[in-house]
């Protein structure tokens, strides 16, 4: 916004084709021009969403159920992401482009982590420009499953096909990660990703930046000369005082994410406004993880009109499912019902210890053991070997 204009309590916004020529009280356009009248309506610029996974769009009724990083994860990465095919990118991508400008967010940062090929990547672009939102793709391998490695190389192809002589409504980015706790150290920012972009003359966005290991990274970053005012560091919760203090003399840019570090439980998940603003950083908000805002309002109205919905909603009896019965056919043994649990281990938090097991005494346990005596190898002989 303009602060010479500043906010107007009644005014005029004159636009020419596609642009806005002028902003004021009393403009005089002509009598060929268009006019819609806005009375009591209040008119803004477009927000910017700085940091969306747009290609799970059809994947927002999930969200609800999603309680921890762990469970995020494993749903969507490691889960739906493998079965993406380059239609899915679009469709996820184009629908979450549109829901973004329904919302009055004309410019969006496109955070595509799941860039398993080259037309994965171009559905994702296509389903931007097709839109017409002021979009910005942001390119990364994807953390789990097959791809083509083609990602971060691939970066110039887009860049040379898409972005270089258009129009501007598109950019292109790099996207990484903090640390290699979760997708290994070649999605990880550092030194050689670093010279990607900066060979592209292209921005970095980096995702999953909180805690202790994220801190210590900032630090490095700063020392290697990486760190500044094209990189975004995304989430931003928990970070030392340390890192704040390198961030601002660095001029780095945050994007916060509160309602899914609330969900998702990152850190504190208290948005780290007082932090960025102490160090001089204004902070851009984001969307991260796409969810159904219709489901939440539709709890909101139930809670408010319907006491026995309220109770047992505060009861909050559903959780993840840990533990359930199935019934499984063997060729040599006939049908198993078995009972299994997971485990979430602790020093991993991406990966689970499934155990199934038989209830003792029932023909499912007779048949479990029966099928590890077929499939044991011959005992072991007695005596010494010679």
């Amino acid at each position: 916004m303009d602060p010479a204009t500043g906010v107007l309590d009644r005014g005029d916004l004159l636009v020419e084709g596609d642009t806005i020529t002028a902003v004021g009280p009393g403009i005089d356009a002509g009598d060929d021009t268009v006019t819609v009248d806005v009375t009591g309506c209040v008119l803004t610029p477009g927000f910017v969403d700085t940091h969306r996974h747009a290609w799970q769009a059809q994947l927002r009724r999930i969200m609800p159920d999603v309680d921890d990083l762990g469970g995020y994860v494993m749903s969507t990465l490691a889960g739906y992401a493998p079965a993406y095919r380059p239609e899915d990118m679009y469709t996820g991508t184009r629908l979450a482009a549109l829901t973004a400008l329904d919302s009055g967010i004309t410019t969006m940062l496109d955070f595509s982590h799941n860039s398993r090929t080259r037309a994965h990547s171009d559905a994702a672009i296509e389903a931007l420009r097709d839109t017409g939102i002021r979009g910005v793709h942001a390119s990364m391998g994807p953390h789990f499953g097959e791809w083509d490695r083609q990602w971060p190389a691939d970066l110039t192809r887009l860049a040379d096909q898409y972005v270089r002589g258009g129009d501007g409504l598109l950019t292109l980015r790099l996207a990484t990660l903090a640390t290699d706790e979760v997708a290994g150290p070649a999605r990880a920012y550092g030194p050689e990703l670093a010279r990607v972009a900066r060979e592209l003359n292209i921005g970095v966005s980096v995702d999953a930046v909180f805690g202790t290991a994220s801190s210590e990274a900032i630090l490095r970053w700063a020392e290697d000369g990486i760190l500044g005012p094209d990189v975004t560091l995304i989430h931003a919760t928990g970070l030392t005082p340390q890192a704040w203090k390198v961030m601002g003399e660095t001029g780095a840019a945050v994007a916060l994410a509160p309602t899914s570090d609330a969900q998702i439980g990152l850190e504190t998940a208290i948005p780290a406004v007082d932090e960025a603003l102490s160090v001089g950083i204004r902070p851009g908000l984001s969307i991260d993880v796409p969810d159904h805002r219709g489901l939440s309002s539709l709890v909101g109205e139930l809670s408010i009109k319907s006491a026995d919905f309220r109770t047992l909603w505060e009861r909050h009896d559903v959780r993840g499912k840990t533990r359930e019965a199935k019934l499984l056919h063997h060729a040599e043994v006939g049908d198993l019902e078995l009972h299994y649990e997971s485990f979430t281990v602790n020093s991993a938090p991406t990966q689970q210890l499934v155990v199934y097991q038989a209830e003792p005494g029932t023909p499912s346990a007779d048949a479990l053991t029966l099928l590890g005596t077929l499939t044991a190898g011959p005992a072991p002989a007695s005596g010494r070997t010679p």
